[in-house]
């Protein structure tokens, strides 16, 4: 989706997913991928559009850019938090790990970003959809640290390694008790 808010200094809400995939006997490694517009490394997300909240739109753009099917994820929560009520007049979504607002590219134009956190043991089911990067990265805590500070952005790499940090300190819940998902 392109931006809704095109005037110098205008904010677009966006959405971002920080997948990390366990395998036995691995370190744990998180998801990037190359930026087509950007040619940065960066975690998949998106613009929330028009008709949907924040949960409804890294849910699709997990989809969209990583072929990733919901079933195969976990949401990480670091604290409590209320989930969907089915007497309630709201959908209470989950916690992000970060909220941030930034610049986009070298646009004067931002972007204010709810980040979530997401672990898999698995590989994608799907493959992303036509025109999304195909260049995608599993990176080691010590691989991401590693990165030259020209081959990523710079707030992904500082939520990559929080994430990373910390995710055995948080709660993997399905994703499918969080409303919001049609």
């Amino acid at each position: 989706m392109p931006h809704i808010h095109s005037a110098p200094g205008q904010h677009d809400a966006t959405a971002s997913a920080f997948i990390v995939r366990l395998e036995e006997n691995q370190l744990p490694k998180i998801l990037l991928h190359r930026h087509v517009k950007l040619n940065k490394l960066l975690q998949p997300g998106g613009h929330v559009e028009l008709d949907e909240n924040p949960w409804q739109a890294v849910i699709h753009e997990i989809r969209e850019e990583t072929g990733y099917e919901v079933h195969q994820l976990k949401v990480l929560q670091s604290a409590l938090n209320l989930v969907q009520n089915p007497n309630s007049n709201a959908t209470y979504l989950p916690i992000p790990v970060a909220a941030n607002t930034h610049r986009f590219g070298d646009e004067d134009h931002f972007h204010d970003d709810l980040a979530f956190a997401f672990l898999t043991t698995e590989l994608p089911s799907g493959t992303p959809d036509k025109g999304e990067s195909l260049d995608f990265y599993w990176v080691s805590l010590a691989e991401l640290n590693a990165l030259a500070e020209n081959e990523i952005i710079r707030n992904a790499k500082e939520i990559s390694e929080f994430v990373l940090e910390n995710f055995e300190n948080w709660r993997a819940e399905d994703v499918d008790i969080y409303g919001g998902q049609e």
